[in-house]
C-alpha cells in the first residue's frame, strides 16, 4: 500500500482528529475533539465525507459518546447510548456505511455485561471498523486496477480517494493503484456541483499522487465522451441495492447514461459495507436533501437571486447502466442480484 501523507480521520486514544475537507484545497486544517456531538456535526457539515469515511467517523463518534456516559448500570448505559446512536444516524441518511457501522457498534454494546468493559469493547470495535474499511479499499483498488489498461483516460465524478474512505480509495484508489503499476493513465475530473468535491478534493488528491488530471465542469462530460476521449468511467457509491442499483453523488446518473450512449464502460467501485441487500432496488434508497445555500452560494458568495431551490445530494444509477461493480471480494458483473447475493 502506498504511503498516504494525509489522514482524513485518526483515533487518538480518547479523541478524534479530523482533516476538515471543507477547507481544502486552500488549507490543511485538522480538528480534534473528544465530543461525539462535534463529530456528528463534522459528518453533517461534510468536514468528513465519503461513505466509508462516514462509517468510520460514526463508529468513533459512538465510542466517544460511550466514554462520556457516567453510570455503572448497563441498562442505563444502553439507554443513553441509544440516544447517541440516534444522533449519529440522523447526520447523513443515504450512506449505507454509516448504518452498517452503527449496527456493529450496537451489537458490541448489547453483548457486554459491564459498563467499563463495554466502553473498551466499543473503542476496539471502532478501530476494527476503521482498519477493515482501509483494508477493503486497498483490496478493491488492486482488483479494479486490472480493468485499467496502459494509456487509459478515465472520467470520474465526485471524490473517492483516501479523503472519502480513510484508506486507499475506491474509484480513485483503482486509478492510483493502476498508476503505481506503471500504467500511464490520465484523469478527467468532473467539478461536481454544488459543493465542488471533484474540483477541490479529487484534483488535490490526484496531484499528490502525481497523476495527470484535467478539471472539467459537470456539463462537459458528454462532450468528451462523445469525442472518444474517455476510455472508461469509474465512480464510487454511497449505497448499492440488492439488484445493483447504485446511489452516488448527484450527477452520476447523467454520466452513466452518457457513457452507455457512447459505449464507454461505466464502473462502480465500493467496499461491501456499501451494499444494502435489504433494499431490493434503488427506488428504496433514501436520498438526502440538503440546504438551498449550497446551490445559491459558492464559498459564501451568493450567485443567484432569491428563488426556490432543489438540492438532492445523490441520485440513483439503475444497474442496467453499470458495466461492473468492483468490491474487495471480487468484481461483480450482470446479473448483479446473483453476484451481490454471493458476496454479502
Amino acid at each position: 500500500m502506498s504511503k498516504i501523507s494525509y489522514l482524513p480521520i485518526e483515533w487518538l486514544c480518547n479523541r478524534v482528529k479530523i482533516l476538515d475537507q471543507t477547507r481544502l484545497p486552500q488549507e490543511e486544517v485538522y480538528l480534534e475533539s473528544s465530543s461525539y456531538q462535534d463529530v456528528a456535526s463534522a459528518i453533517k457539515e461534510l468536514k468528513i465525507r465519503g461513505a466509508p469515511a462516514i462509517g468510520v467517523a460514526a463508529a468513533y463518534a459512538i465510542a466517544l459518546g460511550a466514554l462520556e456516559i457516567k453510570t455503572n448500570s448497563t441498562k442505563d448505559f444502553r439507554e443513553k447510548l441509544k440516544k447517541i446512536t440516534k444522533t449519529i444516524a440522523a447526520t447523513r441518511p443515504t450512506a449505507r456505511n454509516l448504518f452498517q457501522a452503527i449496527e456493529r457498534m450496537n451489537k458490541v454494546a448489547e453483548a457486554g455485561k459491564e459498563v467499563e468493559r463495554i466502553k473498551k469493547a466499543l473503542v476496539k470495535e471502532a478501530v476494527r471498523i476503521h482498519r477493515a474499511e482501509a483494508e477493503a479499499t486497498e483490496k478493491l483498488s488492486r482488483l479494479g486496477a486490472g480493468l485499467i489498461q496502459d494509456g487509459f483516460t478515465i472520467l470520474t465524478h465526485c471524490n473517492t480517494g483516501p479523503l472519502a474512505t480513510t484508506g486507499y480509495g475506491t474509484a480513485l484508489g483503482v486509478i492510483i493503484r493502476a498508476s503505481e503499476q506503471g500504467k500511464k493513465v490520465k484523469v478527467f475530473a468532473d467539478e461536481t456541483r454544488p459543493l465542488l468535491q471533484g474540483a477541490r478534493l479529487t484534483v488535490w488528491e490526484l496531484q499528490k499522487a502525481n497523476i495527470p488530471v484535467t478539471l472539467i465542469t459537470d456539463s462537459m462530460a458528454g462532450y468528451f465522451l462523445n469525442r472518444g476521449e474517455i476510455d472508461c468511467v469509474i465512480v464510487g457509491a454511497d449505497r448499492i441495492a440488492a439488484n445493483g442499483d447504485t446511489a452516488n453523488k448527484i450527477g452520476t446518473y447523467s454520466v452513466a447514461v452518457l457513457a452507455k450512449e457512447n459505449k464507454v464502460p461505466f464502473y462502480v467501485a465500493a467496499p461491501t459495507t456499501t451494499i444494502d441487500p435489504s433494499l431490493k432496488t434503488g427506488s428504496e434508497i433514501p436520498i438526502e436533501q440538503r440546504k438551498a445555500e449550497e446551490v445559491t452560494h459558492i464559498r459564501g458568495v451568493c450567485i443567484a437571486p432569491d428563488c426556490d431551490v432543489a438540492n438532492p445530494a445523490f441520485d440513483v444509477t439503475p444497474h442496467k447502466y453499470i458495466t461492473a461493480i468492483i468490491t474487495e471480494r471480487g468484481i461483480i458483473r450482470k446479473p448483479y442480484g446473483v453476484g451481490i447475493k454471493g458476496i454479502t
